[in-house]
Protein backbone atom coordinates (compact mmCIF):
# COMPACT_ATOMS: atom_id res chain seq x y z
CA UNK A 1 0.00 0.00 0.00
CA UNK A 2 2.08 3.20 -1.12
CA UNK A 3 -0.82 5.95 0.30
CA UNK A 4 -2.89 6.05 3.10
CA UNK A 5 -4.75 8.75 4.53
CA UNK A 6 -7.04 8.32 7.85
CA UNK A 7 -9.15 10.80 9.03
CA UNK A 8 -7.56 13.67 7.95
CA UNK A 9 -9.09 17.33 9.19
CA UNK A 10 -7.39 20.64 7.91
CA UNK A 11 -8.47 23.95 9.79
CA UNK A 12 -7.13 27.42 8.59
CA UNK A 13 -8.64 29.52 11.40
CA UNK A 14 -11.82 29.05 11.45
CA UNK A 15 -12.68 27.57 7.97
CA UNK A 16 -12.53 23.52 8.16
CA UNK A 17 -10.86 22.69 4.50
CA UNK A 18 -10.85 18.91 5.07
CA UNK A 19 -13.00 17.19 7.84
CA UNK A 20 -12.01 13.41 8.69
CA UNK A 21 -10.67 12.47 5.00
CA UNK A 22 -9.82 8.43 4.39
CA UNK A 23 -8.59 6.79 1.02
CA UNK A 24 -6.64 4.29 0.36
CA UNK A 25 -4.03 4.49 -3.07
CA UNK A 26 -2.45 1.09 -3.98
CA UNK A 27 0.55 0.60 -6.07
CA UNK A 28 -0.32 0.10 -9.39
CA UNK A 29 -3.34 2.12 -9.27
CA UNK A 30 -4.42 5.91 -10.81
CA UNK A 31 -6.78 7.60 -8.84
CA UNK A 32 -8.42 10.39 -9.59
CA UNK A 33 -9.37 12.71 -7.04
CA UNK A 34 -12.25 15.24 -7.83
CA UNK A 35 -14.22 17.72 -6.47
CA UNK A 36 -15.49 21.25 -6.99
CA UNK A 37 -13.00 24.50 -6.77
CA UNK A 38 -12.79 24.69 -2.65
CA UNK A 39 -13.61 21.43 -2.16
CA UNK A 40 -9.84 19.88 -0.61
CA UNK A 41 -8.28 18.53 -3.38
CA UNK A 42 -4.95 20.88 -3.60
CA UNK A 43 -5.37 21.11 0.04
CA UNK A 44 -5.20 17.30 0.65
CA UNK A 45 -2.41 17.16 -2.26
CA UNK A 46 0.10 19.08 -0.37
CA UNK A 47 -0.45 17.40 3.09
CA UNK A 48 0.07 14.14 1.45
CA UNK A 49 3.77 15.51 -0.03
CA UNK A 50 4.24 16.80 3.50
CA UNK A 51 4.72 20.87 2.05
CA UNK A 52 1.81 21.62 4.45
CA UNK A 53 1.23 19.85 7.95
CA UNK A 54 -2.39 18.74 8.89
CA UNK A 55 -4.27 19.62 11.63
CA UNK A 56 -5.55 15.83 12.97
CA UNK A 57 -4.86 12.20 11.50
CA UNK A 58 -2.23 10.19 9.90
CA UNK A 59 -1.22 10.07 6.09
CA UNK A 60 1.22 7.52 5.83
CA UNK A 61 3.37 7.03 2.56
CA UNK A 62 5.51 3.50 1.46
CA UNK A 63 4.34 3.12 5.91
CA UNK A 64 5.82 6.16 6.48
CA UNK A 65 4.55 8.74 8.59
CA UNK A 66 4.47 12.05 6.32
CA UNK A 67 4.71 14.43 10.01
CA UNK A 68 7.58 12.23 11.21
CA UNK A 69 9.91 11.03 7.73
CA UNK A 70 8.76 14.11 5.78
CA UNK A 71 12.42 14.02 4.01
CA UNK A 72 12.23 10.79 3.04
CA UNK A 73 8.96 11.13 1.66
CA UNK A 74 9.89 13.88 -0.24
CA UNK A 75 12.17 11.76 -2.22
CA UNK A 76 10.13 8.96 -3.10
CA UNK A 77 7.23 11.72 -4.33
CA UNK A 78 6.80 12.83 -7.50
CA UNK A 79 4.80 16.38 -7.36
CA UNK A 80 3.41 17.98 -10.13
CA UNK A 81 1.70 21.52 -8.00
CA UNK A 82 -1.69 23.31 -9.24
CA UNK A 83 0.04 26.33 -10.45
CA UNK A 84 3.07 24.71 -11.99
CA UNK A 85 6.49 26.95 -10.65
CA UNK A 86 9.13 27.18 -12.74
CA UNK A 87 12.35 28.72 -12.95
CA UNK A 88 11.39 30.82 -16.19
CA UNK A 89 15.32 32.57 -16.92
CA UNK A 90 16.31 28.58 -16.99
CA UNK A 91 17.37 26.29 -20.34
CA UNK A 92 15.18 23.17 -19.82
CA UNK A 93 18.18 20.97 -19.84
CA UNK A 94 19.50 23.55 -17.36
CA UNK A 95 16.74 23.46 -14.90
CA UNK A 96 16.16 19.70 -15.28
CA UNK A 97 19.85 18.80 -14.67
CA UNK A 98 19.42 21.08 -11.65
CA UNK A 99 16.61 18.94 -10.63
CA UNK A 100 18.30 16.29 -10.96
CA UNK A 101 20.85 17.81 -8.37
CA UNK A 102 19.07 18.33 -6.06
CA UNK A 103 17.70 14.61 -5.77
CA UNK A 104 21.31 13.86 -5.26
CA UNK A 105 22.01 12.23 -9.37
CA UNK A 106 25.36 13.41 -10.21
CA UNK A 107 28.01 12.57 -12.57
CA UNK A 108 28.11 11.54 -16.69
CA UNK A 109 24.77 9.46 -16.25
CA UNK A 110 22.47 12.63 -15.34
CA UNK A 111 22.75 14.19 -18.70
CA UNK A 112 21.10 10.43 -20.40
CA UNK A 113 18.27 11.02 -17.31
CA UNK A 114 17.53 14.52 -18.39
CA UNK A 115 17.79 13.53 -22.46
CA UNK A 116 15.53 10.33 -21.68
CA UNK A 117 13.08 12.45 -19.59
CA UNK A 118 12.90 15.32 -22.13
CA UNK A 119 12.01 12.88 -24.83
CA UNK A 120 9.38 10.65 -22.56
CA UNK A 121 7.21 14.25 -21.85
CA UNK A 122 7.69 15.25 -25.37
CA UNK A 123 9.58 18.17 -24.80
CA UNK A 124 12.27 17.73 -27.85
CA UNK A 125 11.24 20.28 -30.21
CA UNK A 126 11.35 22.83 -27.73
CA UNK A 127 14.37 21.34 -25.63
CA UNK A 128 16.94 24.00 -26.63
CA UNK A 129 14.87 27.00 -25.43
CA UNK A 130 14.07 29.29 -22.31
CA UNK A 131 11.54 28.13 -19.80
CA UNK A 132 9.93 31.53 -20.15
CA UNK A 133 9.80 31.00 -23.75
CA UNK A 134 7.32 28.14 -23.69
CA UNK A 135 3.57 27.65 -24.51
CA UNK A 136 1.71 26.78 -21.32
CA UNK A 137 1.30 23.24 -23.02
CA UNK A 138 4.95 23.00 -22.86
CA UNK A 139 5.98 24.64 -19.79
CA UNK A 140 3.31 21.78 -18.09
CA UNK A 141 5.51 19.06 -20.01
CA UNK A 142 8.11 20.85 -18.17
CA UNK A 143 6.75 20.28 -14.79
CA UNK A 144 5.45 16.68 -15.10
CA UNK A 145 9.63 16.20 -16.21
CA UNK A 146 10.60 17.72 -12.97
CA UNK A 147 7.65 15.36 -11.33
CA UNK A 148 9.25 12.54 -12.38
CA UNK A 149 13.59 13.22 -12.68
CA UNK A 150 14.43 11.11 -9.87
CA UNK A 151 11.83 8.39 -10.98
CA UNK A 152 9.21 8.31 -8.12
CA UNK A 153 7.40 5.30 -7.16
CA UNK A 154 4.19 7.66 -6.11
CA UNK A 155 2.92 10.47 -8.04
CA UNK A 156 0.99 13.44 -7.18
CA UNK A 157 -0.06 15.36 -10.35
CA UNK A 158 -2.23 18.28 -9.68
CA UNK A 159 -4.23 18.91 -13.47
CA UNK A 160 -1.28 17.34 -15.44
CA UNK A 161 -2.82 18.43 -18.66
CA UNK A 162 -3.94 21.67 -17.66
CA UNK A 163 -3.06 23.79 -21.11
CA UNK A 164 -2.09 20.71 -23.48
CA UNK A 165 -4.07 20.83 -26.78
CA UNK A 166 -5.72 18.07 -28.13
CA UNK A 167 -3.06 15.81 -29.41
CA UNK A 168 -0.70 16.91 -26.20
CA UNK A 169 -3.89 15.71 -24.00
CA UNK A 170 -4.00 12.24 -25.94
CA UNK A 171 0.01 11.86 -25.18
CA UNK A 172 0.31 12.89 -21.89
CA UNK A 173 -3.16 10.94 -21.16
CA UNK A 174 -1.22 7.68 -22.54
CA UNK A 175 2.20 8.58 -20.85
CA UNK A 176 0.26 8.81 -17.73
CA UNK A 177 -1.56 5.60 -18.06
CA UNK A 178 1.54 3.28 -18.38
CA UNK A 179 3.16 4.98 -15.29
CA UNK A 180 0.19 3.59 -13.37
CA UNK A 181 1.05 0.03 -14.43
CA UNK A 182 4.26 0.24 -12.22
CA UNK A 183 3.42 3.38 -9.75
CA UNK A 184 0.95 4.96 -7.58
CA UNK A 185 -0.74 7.80 -9.07
CA UNK A 186 -3.45 9.95 -7.33
CA UNK A 187 -4.24 13.17 -10.42
CA UNK A 188 -7.13 15.90 -9.47
CA UNK A 189 -8.95 16.60 -12.31
CA UNK A 190 -11.42 18.70 -13.85
CA UNK A 191 -12.33 16.91 -17.09
CA UNK A 192 -14.02 13.34 -16.35
CA UNK A 193 -13.24 11.85 -19.93
CA UNK A 194 -9.70 12.09 -18.61
CA UNK A 195 -11.00 10.40 -15.31
CA UNK A 196 -12.72 7.81 -16.90
CA UNK A 197 -9.34 7.31 -19.65
CA UNK A 198 -7.25 6.45 -17.36
CA UNK A 199 -8.38 6.56 -13.58
CA UNK A 200 -8.41 2.54 -12.12
CA UNK A 201 -10.84 4.52 -9.01
CA UNK A 202 -12.34 7.51 -8.43
CA UNK A 203 -12.54 9.57 -4.95
CA UNK A 204 -15.05 12.36 -5.05
CA UNK A 205 -14.67 15.13 -2.12
CA UNK A 206 -16.89 17.85 -1.59
CA UNK A 207 -16.90 20.68 0.73
CA UNK A 208 -13.82 18.96 2.40
CA UNK A 209 -15.57 15.54 2.43
CA UNK A 210 -15.11 12.02 0.38
CA UNK A 211 -18.48 11.81 -0.82
CA UNK A 212 -17.73 8.79 -3.37
CA UNK A 213 -14.87 6.20 -3.34
CA UNK A 214 -15.01 3.61 -5.99
CA UNK A 215 -13.84 1.60 -9.06
CA UNK A 216 -14.09 3.36 -12.05
CA UNK A 217 -16.28 0.96 -14.27
CA UNK A 218 -18.46 0.60 -11.23
CA UNK A 219 -19.25 3.96 -10.51
CA UNK A 220 -20.01 4.39 -14.27
CA UNK A 221 -22.54 1.93 -14.22
CA UNK A 222 -24.99 3.50 -12.24
CA UNK A 223 -25.05 6.57 -14.64
CA UNK A 224 -24.41 7.02 -18.18
CA UNK A 225 -21.31 8.79 -17.14
CA UNK A 226 -19.18 10.14 -14.83
CA UNK A 227 -19.89 14.08 -15.70
CA UNK A 228 -23.50 13.17 -13.96
CA UNK A 229 -22.17 11.52 -11.05
CA UNK A 230 -20.19 14.39 -10.63
CA UNK A 231 -23.03 16.68 -10.74
CA UNK A 232 -24.82 14.78 -8.51
CA UNK A 233 -22.73 14.78 -5.56
CA UNK A 234 -21.10 17.90 -5.45
CA UNK A 235 -24.20 20.21 -5.05
CA UNK A 236 -23.47 22.69 -2.75
CA UNK A 237 -25.70 22.04 0.75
Amino acid sequence: MSIKVSGITKLYGEQKALDNVSFKVNTGEVVGFIGPNGAGKSTMMKIITGYIPQTQGDVLVNDLNTLEHSLEIKKMIGYLPENNPLYVEMYIKEYLTMVANLYGMKGPGVQKVVDDMIGQVGLGPEQHKKIGALSKGYRQRVGLAQALIHDPSVLILDEPTSGLDPNQIIEIRNFIHSLGKKKTVLLSTHIMQEVEAICDRVVIINLGKIVADEVTSELRKKESSLEKIFQKLTIKE
